[in-house]
């Protein structure tokens, strides 16, 4: 077997009867998980060596998620989409982080547009007012996603700068008609291979200054005039994502093009935190890539080596044994925290989706790392998916808005003082906590 069929041969794997109980999971979300994992399997991990080497956009795999309806995932039932809640999304996310971590990373900027849509309108506090205006808004998204398989984006971050610490630096500015978008997106995952672009951006007025309560968000098409994408993208991992700089330069945007009506955008921060923990499904998937091939090469079962049996090595049985008990600790935490996820969380669930978060971030690159000790040399040789895994491992705990810095300053407050006691506690995270809960019925006091 050749170097490039060796990258590309199906290696075997754990099934979701490994590490969930399937009694609490709905019949249809066990298929799409089995389908997620068979896609995966099959034709996401034998592309993932050419779209890692090449850092290009994995094409074939939207085609194939589009095929089995999954770009619908999180659309409501009442619109043609699959209607499933945060927690079985997420699940579905890691099954496909398995295979091909940049396939899942852009799959959630995808379903978290649909998500925003989804959830954000029956938020509890939502006044009637915005739940009217909202409507009509989100139903043309959802058309798009079903009707036209519509793929979306979601750049927010700008660079320089939490973009929780201070309002969005691309702004809207009203004119005849509508508004004109100026400013520059930086790690916008999918540039120039998605339909509709989520873009996040302050209205600015005269005289005033930025604020967070102007937050506004418009989707704009990919041929929007004005629109462009830029910049070179050959990062250490996740080179799958296409993720270059998208910069408007004047981009007109009207009433119909809003995702969301003004202010609710903004909101999700402190009503909806788990809705900005999305990105650890991927690397929860990741996690248990580098496990299934460590138990994979153990066993002298990874297609194109020879079949050593290198399970009669002590060490190695007592390094798979403790990267089994981090990776169960992990998924049973994140597991409840994703199940559990609704508007306007209690604090102990607010804190489990912290914790869920900053384990799986910080896990999975002990995973990867103990796996590429426990396999040895030659999984460090790019034709194994293990020296992939590990660069990509390492990418979450930079994400914004929930770094794992960010998530221990989080769990440390919310552990040791009251909720009136926060905004008095220095640290050198403070510019940060922009993006804490702020209690049971959320506010934007600290976004002000």
């Amino acid at each position: 077997m050749s170097l490039d069929d060796l990258a590309t041969a199906p290696i075997p794997g754990s099934d979701i009867a490994d590490y969930y109980d399937l009694s609490r999971i709905r019949p249809e979300v066990i298929e799409v998980l089995r389908l997620a994992d068979r896609l995966g399997r099959e034709r996401f991990a034998p592309r993932a060596a050419e779209l890692d080497r090449d850092a290009t956009f994995p094409v074939e795999n939207y085609r194939d998620l589009a095929e089995h309806g999954l770009l619908t995932l999180t659309v409501p039932e009442e619109f043609g989409g699959m209607g499933f809640s945060l927690g079985e999304y997420a699940m579905v996310g890691a099954e496909i982080g398995k295979h091909c971590g940049a396939t899942a990373l852009t799959f959630n900027m995808h379903q978290s547009s649909m998500m925003w849509c989804r959830f954000m309108y029956d938020l509890p506090t939502l006044s009637e007012e915005d739940r009217a205006a909202f409507a009509p808004l989100r139903a043309r998204q959802f058309r798009r996603a079903v009707e036209e398989r519509a793929i979306y984006s979601q750049p927010i971050s700008e660079g320089g700068a939490n973009w929780t610490s201070k309002p969005a630096q691309t702004n809207c500015r009203r004119v005849e008609g509508g508004w004109r978008i100026n400013g520059i997106k930086k790690f916008a995952s999918l540039a120039g291979y998605c339909d509709y672009y989520s873009i996040v951006c302050t209205e600015h007025f005269e005289g005033v200054e930025p604020r967070h309560e102007d937050t506004m968000i418009f989707v704009v098409h990919r041929d929007s005039p004005g629109l462009s994408v830029t910049g070179e993208w050959d990062p250490l991992g996740m080179r799958g994502t296409n993720s270059r700089d998208l910069v408007l330069r004047d981009v007109f945007v009207t009433e119909d093009d809003l995702m969301m009506p003004r202010g609710i955008f903004i909101k999700t921060l402190p009503n909806w935190p788990h809705m900005m923990a999305t990105l650890s499904p991927t690397y929860l998937g990741v996690a248990q890539g580098a496990y299934d091939f460590t138990v994979a090469y153990l066993r002298g079962q990874v297609p194109g080596l020879p079949p050593i049996d290198r399970r009669i090595y002590p060490t190695k049985r007592h390094a798979v044994g403790q990267m089994y008990v981090r990776l169960s600790q992990m998924r049973a935490l994140w597991w409840q925290a994703f199940m559990e996820a609704r508007g306007c969380p209690s604090r102990a669930e607010v804190m489990r989706i912290y914790a869920a978060q900053y384990a799986v971030m910080e896990g999975v690159q002990e995973i990867a790392a103990m796996a590429i000790r426990t396999c040895g040399g030659q999984s460090m040789l790019k034709s194994l998916p293990l020296e992939r895994i590990y660069r990509d491992s390492r990418c979450g705990a930079l994400m914004l808005p929930y770094t794992s810095e960010i998530m221990e300053d989080y769990l440390a407050i919310l552990t040791l003082y009251d909720m009136d006691e926060i905004d008095s506690v220095g640290s050198d995270t403070d510019s940060a906590r922009n993006s804490l809960w702020r209690g049971e019925a959320g506010s934007l006091k600290a976004l002000r």
